[in-house]
């Protein structure tokens, strides 16, 4: 690797050539004319080269001199952007946040440009998972966890519910005929969809559970078309291909849209909540922003929309 001259005699050369002047030169650089004119000599001894003719009044560049000022001033324009990218860099805060995938895709995502729009200085990443995040470990600053009621937790986090989970059935209208009153019968007439990640949670109802509720015997409660994924299962619903018992909350925007009915109005409590959850000792100014704004979003949930 060929050896680079002085970085300060090479600001002097681009300055001197840019302005053509060693006294705007020396002015810019916040030195003297005498010591601008030292680190030119000293460039040019180096190089071996002459860069400048001088004249009494002014300066202009040999040859040589314009041969390497093009090269010169694309470093320095390079040198200033990588500066200015670590500034924006260090200056941007990064909030790492968990969710589970289906409140990531149903109720998070569509909200989350209201949030980055007024914290442009924020960069969110969202870590999907239906595991709880290790904040130790796994460098996430705060979560949305569903966790039991009046669950007990560690004593270095902070945990705050947002909302109470409930299930109801949820379909597409074009399944309804509206001419014909709708009642747990005709639910258990009807293709049912399954949403296989919650039966992982022993206390979440079931199908079984709902028609238990509603009184109705001798239903398999089990057909139908199961999914590993509550995205996946609204989707299905929302394509008729049959009644989903889904989670209100990630229902929520498919039942305000319309792209989603309730044939029924019977809920289940799940006995759990989605929470918010960071480390006590956490004490970044993104996180007090995203729990202030994740908060404010709860409380415009209209709860003619959200069933209960």
């Amino acid at each position: 690797m060929h050896s680079i001259p002085p970085l300060n005699a090479l600001r002097a050369f681009e300055a001197s050539a840019r302005h053509l002047s060693l006294t705007k030169a020396a002015q810019e650089l916040n030195v003297t004319p005498g010591a601008i004119s030292h680190q030119l000599r000293g460039l040019e001894d180096v190089l071996q080269v002459k860069l400048f003719e001088r004249g009494v009044r002014q300066i202009a560049l040999t040859p040589a001199g314009k041969m390497l000022y093009p090269g010169i001033q694309r470093g320095f324009a390079h040198i200033a952007d990588a500066l200015a990218d670590l500034k924006r860099s260090v200056s941007q805060q990064v909030l790492v946040v968990s969710t589970s995938p289906g409140l990531t895709s149903k109720w998070l995502v569509p909200r989350l440009y209201r949030f980055t729009s007024d914290h442009p200085d924020i960069d969110v990443r969202i870590s999907s998972s239906i595991q709880n995040a290790n904040f130790t470990t796994d460098g996430v600053h705060i979560a949305v966890r569903n966790m039991p009621v009046g669950a007990t937790s560690d004593s270095s986090l902070v945990v705050e519910r947002l909302f109470e989970m409930k299930l109801v059935p949820v379909c597409s209208p074009r399944l309804i005929d509206n001419t014909t009153p709708l009642t747990p019968q005709t639910i258990a007439r009807m293709p049912l969809i399954h949403d296989d990640t919650l039966a992982q949670r022993v206390t979440i109802p079931t199908w079984a559970d709902w028609f238990r509720a509603a009184k109705v015997g001798k239903v398999d409660a089990d057909r139908g078309l199961h999914f590993d994924s509550p995205d996946h299962a609204l989707n299905a619903a929302t394509e008729g291909a049959g009644v989903l018992l889904a989670p209100d909350i990630l229902a929520y925007d498919d039942l305000r849209t319309g792209r989603l009915v309730i044939p029924v109005p019977l809920a289940l409590p799940s006995g759990r909540a989605y929470h918010l959850v960071y480390p006590r000792r956490e004490r970044r100014r993104a996180v007090e922003a995203f729990s202030r704004w994740i908060k404010s979003e709860v409380e415009q949930l209209d709860p003619h929309d959200q069933l209960g």
